[in-house]
């Protein structure tokens, strides 16, 4: 894992890579850091990261699009595939490797609540679990962005869908908020996610029986619910899609100051989930 880790590590630094998305988060953090700190005299440092949250959606596809698509459009994937070290080293040594270039930035913005602190009222505890929570909701995003580039061989579609899904968690809380809230509405909802996660499921095993067996279950639970008691799936499909609102969890500590461990947990889970696809995902292929 070791020699992955470096290998891409390099990689993204002799070619332009590493330096565009550094160079990117950068300047946009620092205008808004200028604008909102610096000039309009705001004593939240974090007021400024949340403002940077969309550059996320341009500068994550560009960090992650070729991590695996690349390999696998030059065959080279072939050669890690063979390799005498698990698939599950081999994912984590190229995760690690675009975490430690977006780690850099965020580095130094572990300076800017020093500096606001230095030239008047500071708050740097609340800035710095506002930057914990920064990094790790962009380790969520590049988990994601890595899972996409696994699924195809072009770095434009990997990019481009990695893209649509960062606007997708972006606009998440807008979604919900328009979701239907009635239990035929919920009834559909959760019908509709159990046929999704039937074709992930699908995608990833190519086990019919496994499948079938989890739509069933999935689908006559919701049914059930709704025949015996509809008023109590009223209302949540929304609530639980809310779980899942990224961006929301980064608002408790960027604007209400609110250490949230539930939602750490829940970047941590995310992380967690997408790095065990990607595996699968290279499993597949390997054994295919």
């Amino acid at each position: 894992m070791k020699a992955i880790y470096k290998r891409e590590l390099r990689s993204y630094f002799t070619s332009m890579t590493g330096y565009i998305f550094i160079a990117v988060i950068v300047a946009f953090t620092g205008i808004y850091y200028m604008a909102v700190n610096l000039y309009g005299g705001y004593p939240y440092f974090s007021q400024a990261l949340s403002s940077t949250l969309s550059v996320f959606m341009f500068a994550i596809p560009v960090l992650t699009m070729r991590c695996l698509a690349d390999e696998r459009r030059s065959r080279t994937d072939q050669l890690l595939l063979t390799a005498p070290i698990s698939l599950t080293q081999i994912v984590l040594g190229k995760y690690l490797a675009m975490v430690t270039v977006f780690a850099l930035p965020v580095a130094l913005f572990c300076f800017c609540p020093l500096i606001i602190l230095l030239n008047g009222v500071g708050y740097p505890l609340s800035d710095y679990t506002s930057l914990l929570a920064f990094f790790l909701l962009g380790c969520v995003f590049i988990a994601i962005g890595m899972f996409i580039s696994s699924l195809t061989e072009s770095q434009v579609i990997a990019s481009v869908c990695t893209f649509g899904v960062l606007f997708a968690i972006y606009l998440w809380p807008s979604v919900v908020n328009y979701l239907p809230t009635s239990a035929f509405g919920s009834l559909a909802g959760f019908v509709a996610l159990v046929v999704i996660l039937c074709a992930v499921l699908w995608h990833m095993t190519q086990n019919a029986g496994l499948t079938v067996g989890f739509g069933l279950v999935g689908a006559g639970a919701v049914f059930a619910l709704y025949f015996l008691k509809s008023e109590a799936l009223a209302g949540t499909f929304p609530a639980f899609l809310g779980i899942f609102s990224l961006r929301e969890v980064f608002s408790s500590f960027a604007i209400y100051h609110v250490f949230d461990l539930g939602g750490l947990v829940l970047y941590l889970s995310l992380i967690f989930v997408f790095v065990f696809l990607t595996v699968q995902t290279l499993q597949k292929r390997r054994w295919s």
